[in-house]
């Protein structure tokens, strides 16, 4: 898309964050509070209102799909975004949606993206992807032991998943399940498939909802889900049989760049508030933006901040010239540096505000629940540290 083209979107979008977003979170959060697993009103309406202009789909680079921004364009629009708990999906660009669109986009058959990809696409549905498990460290995902087994006439589906984000909310009709289907070929990365299995398939049971630190993320949520034998038609394996991780890596190159967009958002948005309440606070005599202490630690979180942004920047200028795979180190190097540098501006922010940061009111004891899951979601910090370090070394060693 045209840079001037790109601008004016962000600018739409920045209006639209600040004007009717922000202003209705309290209606949202208050409309929750009456009922925890239900739609709040106002999600819909700002979706609608979104949608008519034109702030559709801004994550797909495809211009059959949305509006063909590269990952640089759209980069300051999803921080835009992760300034409200709310922001993405109004935009339909919130996970764990995105990454399951462009999946679908790329490795779908007609029928599958005919069927699924246009609901979400239009925001009519929502979807989980279902990796992670209890009793295996999942961040190596050879793993995965649940079972994605060929019966006469499709495909029977067995095993116990948890942290599985989204299936909480009632419009939740699709779940991408990544499961081990070739057990013993010889190509470890050739075991698992990933395969369509809906919401509302016979032998699916939720064992519990997951809180974290205390909160239930409703009406989105992460459950611990059981599969007894669930019995999917063949046609619902995407791609092929052992070519789960080959769309594994396609889905999470975007998905990690995009968390760490919005956590930068996010961070801002926390800075801010620190920086206001430093001001209007005193003690000892004079504001808390007048100690030493406090000055020190504004300066740090703005270098922090900007420096997660620029390294977000080249990661999406990389992918956009070179590609995703040539970017994996600079994206798992954004994946460790805004994860922690969020963590760091919220945990400050919480020492601005006293008693009020860990309380409800101020909602950045939530912005620092968010951001600390992220140092999990998508592969830890240890995983993506020995990436960086293992390409670092790759020319050294072979010098």
């Amino acid at each position: 898309m045209d840079n001037n083209r790109a601008r004016h979107l962000t600018e739409m979008v920045a209006g639209f964050v600040r004007e009717r977003i922000i202003p209705a979170e309290a209606e949202y959060f208050a409309a929750l509070e009456r009922d925890r697993w239900s739609i709040p009103p106002t999600t819909e309406l700002l979706k609608a209102e979104a949608r008519a202009l034109g702030l559709w789909n801004l994550f797909m680079p495809d211009s059959e799909w949305g509006q063909g921004l590269t990952n640089a364009q759209y980069a300051p629009m999803c921080e835009l975004m992760g300034r409200s708990p709310i922001g993405a999906e109004i935009f339909n660009c919130s996970a764990p949606d995105t990454g399951n669109m462009e999946l679908l986009a790329r490795y779908g058959s007609h029928e599958q993206k005919k069927k699924w990809l246009l609901p979400l696409l239009e925001g009519r549905i929502r979807s989980a992807y279902v990796m992670t498990e209890p009793n295996v460290a999942s961040s190596d995902a050879t793993n995965i032991v649940t079972r994605i087994e060929r019966v006469n006439g499709g495909y029977k589906v067995s095993g116990t998943k948890w942290w599985i984000s989204g299936v909480g909310d009632p419009r939740c009709e699709l779940l991408l399940v990544f499961g081990l289907s070739n057990p013993d070929a010889p190509e470890i990365h050739r075991r698992h498939s990933v395969i369509i299995v809906p919401r509302d398939t016979s032998g699916i049971r939720v064992n519990r909802m997951l809180s974290v630190f205390g909160y239930d993320d409703a009406p989105h949520g992460h459950a611990e889900m059981v599969f007894e034998d669930v019995i999917v038609p063949a046609e619902n394996l995407v791609l092929g049989e052992g070519r789960g991780f080959e769309m594994a890596q396609g889905r999470l190159g975007p998905g990690r760049i995009h968390h760490c967009m919005r956590l930068i958002g996010l961070a801002e948005r926390a800075f801010e508030a620190m920086c206001a309440r430093l001001v209007a606070r005193t003690a000892f005599g004079k504001t808390l933006a007048e100690q030493s202490v406090w000055q020190e630690r504004i300066a740090d979180a703005r270098i922090n901040i900007d420096q997660s942004r620029l390294l977000t920047l080249h990661a999406a200028e990389t992918m956009d010239s070179q590609g995703n795979k040539a970017a994996r180190k600079q994206i798992a190097m954004i994946k460790v540096a805004a994860t922690n540098m969020a963590c760091r501006v919220c945990d400050m922010a919480i020492q601005a505000h006293g008693a009020a940061g860990v309380g409800p009111d101020s909602g950045i004891a939530y912005a620092y629940a968010q951001a600390r899951a992220l140092r999990f979601a998508d592969g830890p910090d240890e995983v993506h540290r020995r990436q960086i370090a293992r390409l670092e070394l790759k020319g050294h060693l072979n010098a």
